[in-house]
């Protein structure tokens, strides 16, 4: 459901094991553990983020059915940062200066959650799950930054590696035009070298990209006789470049990464037909893993009549990491024995082989990426 950055209070009550509370901490009460979120809901218009935050409400409605310990709950409050950096960053500094929120939590896209991390690294408040790839969360290492999903550059690495395997050697990259950006266009242009495949053609847009730019951008494909195109994210601008892309006559393979992959494939229909996506959750409509009969099982009770979503997965997930998270330390809960318990723990068990590990100086969460591919009949098969 959309949540306007001003009316913001989106109150789940999550039951967890937490530990007594004998002193004040922020975001701490004797009833309730305060989260703060910043998400690129967009005011309702995208369909990835709504699903994210849709599976994180299902696993902390479940969690609080279940009964609790010491009457805490967790409120998620949620505010819109519209996928504008400097929004995310606002609504981050406010959340925790303001509204004293515990930690921060599950923010979408690369730009955003970068900016998210800087407020979290200044104030030195926890930053955890972060659903975007950027290489920034790992490295340099970031105390305070606790990523689960894998990052975007396994993704590439998978990817590359398929299209190689197809015969493909000339890659085009998209990217957003920014410092993240870059370091994943360097990290591709290394994965590219190690393949042995052409360096990549880089296609950098900005976030208020025209259709005039990306009818340039579809062209520049086409002239340089591109095999394989890859993002970096932004799963609106992509799907507009794809169908300019078709309706000119390109023939290059379009692949993409995770986010929105569910949400993209349903709106491109047709042209959706063999592309592969890379994802780091298993197949939300398949059975083979506990965590997905998990969440199937969780999201069908408290979301009913919504779809089945890798977004709403990987939402579920995070929220799940974040719930065993919380309950580590054996004592007092405060920001720096939350940090503490985690890395001195031999890793978060989410699930059958799927572990988030963090150490001290490698935040690492989990490394899992497969490859998915949209069958004739608009399923995704892994």
């Amino acid at each position: 459901m959309p949540v306007s950055r001003r009316s913001a209070g989106l109150a789940i009550a999550a039951a967890i094991a937490l530990p007594a509370v004998s002193r004040a901490q922020e975001g701490i009460s004797p009833g309730q553990i305060l989260i703060g979120q910043t998400i690129s809901l967009q005011g309702g218009k995208n369909d990835y983020a709504a699903a994210v935050l849709a599976g994180i409400q299902a696993y902390f409605q479940s969690a609080n059915q279940r009964g609790g310990v010491h009457g805490h709950t967790i409120v998620l409050k949620t505010l819109d940062d519209d996928a504008k950096p400097a929004l995310a960053q606002a609504n981050a500094r406010q959340l925790v200066t303001q509204d004293k929120v515990f930690l921060l939590f599950g923010s979408i896209e690369g730009g955003p959650s970068t900016a998210v991390m800087t407020v979290a690294v200044e104030d030195q408040v926890p930053f955890f799950g972060p659903m975007a790839g950027s290489p920034g969360f790992r490295r340099p290492h970031q105390r305070m930054v606790f990523p689960v999903r894998a990052e975007h550059r396994e993704e590439f690495r998978a990817l590359l590696d398929y299209a190689k395997k197809t015969g493909a050697t000339r890659p085009a990259f998209v990217r957003s035009d920014s410092e993240t950006g870059v370091q994943h266009l360097e990290n591709f242009k290394r994965l590219c070298s190690e393949l042995g495949m052409q360096p990549p053609l880089d296609l950098p847009f900005k976030s208020d990209i025209t259709d005039e730019q990306i009818a340039k951008m579809a062209a520049q494909i086409g002239a340089a006789n591109i095999q394989v195109v890859i993002n970096h994210g932004s799963s609106g601008m992509y799907e507009r470049l794809i169908r300019q892309a078709r309706a000119t006559g390109v023939h290059a393979m379009f692949s993409a990464v995770n986010s929105g992959s569910s949400q993209m494939a349903h709106h491109l229909g047709e042209l959706a037909r063999g592309m592969v996506f890379s994802q780091v959750v298993p197949s939300p409509w398949e059975g083979k893993s506990a965590i997905t009969r998990e969440y199937q099982q969780v999201f069908a009770r408290e979301k009913p009549g919504q779809e089945f979503s890798y977004g709403s997965l990987e939402g579920f997930l995070t929220a799940k990491a974040l719930v065993a998270a919380l309950r580590l330390p054996a004592n007092r809960l405060t920001r720096e024995s939350f940090v503490a318990a985690l890395e001195a723990s031999p890793g978060l068990e989410l699930s059958d082989r799927l572990r988030a590990v963090y150490k001290p100086g490698d935040h690492t969460g989990l490394t899992a990426v497969d490859l998915a591919i949209v069958t004739n009949d608009l399923k995704f098969r892994h």
